[in-house]
């Protein structure tokens, strides 16, 4: 998660030519917006031949279903189905597919959130596809608003933020208000099923929330999974409003939840106890790992995989400055295959903390010699980096022979040119080219029509 926040100005002018009188309820007000159907509506947005068409959006290495527009959702189609084998069915029914376009996905997210920090100066990106926003109080008559006399709510603004969504990125959003997460959460998805409430709806405007709450089952209640929701029905609560009308010892002894679950009990009766998360602090774990595209059976093909994980993980830790003082290089068969299995780990502990990826390079092929063993066919090597430390605090050791500070300028120029050429333009010749056969399969991928020159779509 992380917090994306508007200049002083840029939220209030958003709203300096409504010109009318806004809503005198006080109470807290939470948004969530969700863009609908996300990675598929990515796709629509530079295909507008899509618009009203089914469109699937597949998984790592074209696994299965990850992502499906309405129309696709109306033939049946379910989230996890398997490509190899529903492929027929998509051809005849005309169904467009496409493999993961993630640098597409993540710049349209990012566009996106820009647009929103312009409606509230407090805003937390919680995923790809999902942001709060703190409303409360955002909507104040102005000078020139004082002889006005339509009443305009939050009901309205959350219209706002989805017409200019969608008319400055193309991406279709549903917009739920509450006085907390949990409800919001709850709101949003009403908002996102329901015709009628044309993809925004203000829980605390509703005059039957009872039965609103009633009409949602426990499992589908934020924060609530599956171990705890059999635990819950097996004591009579099978919905949101009995969750919040529930004892609240039995809550915090029986549920083995404690302070969490009152929370949440709390945040249905529209106490807020989640605020939004206005400082995120650093990843403590990095980890990188991709199913190969086919079984990999050469040391020289899993260190070349291998290379090219420990060079993105790498690049993750200096976004966010920081060193690493522990890494750990696995192995794995496909445990789903009828053939001999193998899994092993190697630790590596570095001398000194370090973000330096040839460093950190000739350490994992240390570990990744150690733990292989012919005559398997892998299907995934994984680098986990923990024990992460601040970069800027960390007192370097005095017998340290590398020159860390050559090293961390020369990190800085590759990360600066990677990040403005694309990622992998520069890249270690251990890692490989990009045309081995172990890279993860994308049989079916749209261009990146925002991040490569010669993928701009032209009119």
């Amino acid at each position: 998660m992380s917090m994306i926040h508007a200049s002083p100005g840029a939220w209030r002018d958003s709203k300096s030519s409504l010109h009318l009188a806004v809503e005198s309820d006080r109470r807290p007000a939470v948004a969530l917006v969700d863009c609908n159907n996300f990675y598929a509506s990515c796709e629509r947005v530079f295909q507008p031949q899509l618009e009203g068409k089914a469109v699937v959006v597949l998984s790592n290495n074209d696994g299965c279903i990850i992502a499906r527009s309405n129309e696709a959702k109306a033939l049946g189609i379910k989230m996890g189905d398997p490509f190899f084998k529903i492929e027929p069915f998509l051809r005849r029914a005309g169904v467009r597919y496409f493999s993961s376009n993630y640098s597409l996905y993540g710049d349209m997210s990012q566009r996106v959130m820009n647009v929103l920090a312009q409606f509230s100066p407090e805003l937390e990106v919680y995923s790809i596809d999902e942001a709060f926003l703190n409303l409360t109080g955002v909507l104040r008559r102005g000078e020139a608003e004082a002889d006005a006399l339509t009443d305009y709510t939050l009901t309205d603004y959350g219209r706002r933020i989805k017409a200019t969504v969608r008319q400055w990125t193309g991406i279709p959003v549903s917009v739920g208000i509450a006085e907390t997460k949990t409800l919001a959460k709850i709101a949003n998805r009403l908002a996102k099923r329901s015709q009628t409430l044309q993809g925004v709806f203000d829980l605390r405007r509703a005059p039957d929330r009872d039965a609103i709450l009633e009409a949602i089952d426990v499992g589908d209640v934020w924060g609530i999974g599956p171990r705890y929701a059999k635990r819950l029905r097996q004591r009579g609560i099978a919905n949101a409003r009995q969750l919040r009308d529930a004892d609240e010892g039995w809550i915090q002894k029986q549920m083995a939840m404690g302070v969490v679950g009152m929370r949440l009990v709390l945040e249905l009766r529209g106490v807020p106890c989640l605020p939004l998360d206005l400082s995120p602090g650093p990843k403590k774990g990095i980890a990188c790992s991709r199913s190969f595209g086919n079984p990999v059976t050469l040391l020289s093909e899993l260190r070349a995989a291998t290379a090219a994980y420990v060079s993105r993980a790498a690049e993750k830790l200096r976004g966010q400055n920081s060193l690493c003082k522990t890494m750990s290089v696995y192995v794995m068969t496909n445990p789903f295959k009828n053939e001999p299995q193998y899994y092993n780990s190697a630790l590596i502990r570095f001398p000194t903390p370090t973000a330096d990826t040839p460093e950190m390079i000739r350490y994992a092929m240390k570990a990744l010699e150690a733990i292989f063993k012919p005559g398997y066919r892998y299907k995934k090597t994984a680098v986990a980096l923990v024990e992460l430390v601040p970069g800027s605090i960390y007192q370097p050791s005095l017998f340290d022979g590398q020159d860390r500070a050559r090293s961390a300028r020369l990190m800085k120029t590759v990360d600066r040119i990677n990040a403005r050429m694309g990622a992998g333009s520069l890249h270690y010749a251990a890692a490989g080219c990009r045309l081995e056969h172990w890279r993860m399969r994308r049989s079916h991928t749209s261009p990146a029509y925002t991040t490569r020159w010669q993928d701009l779509k032209w009119v």
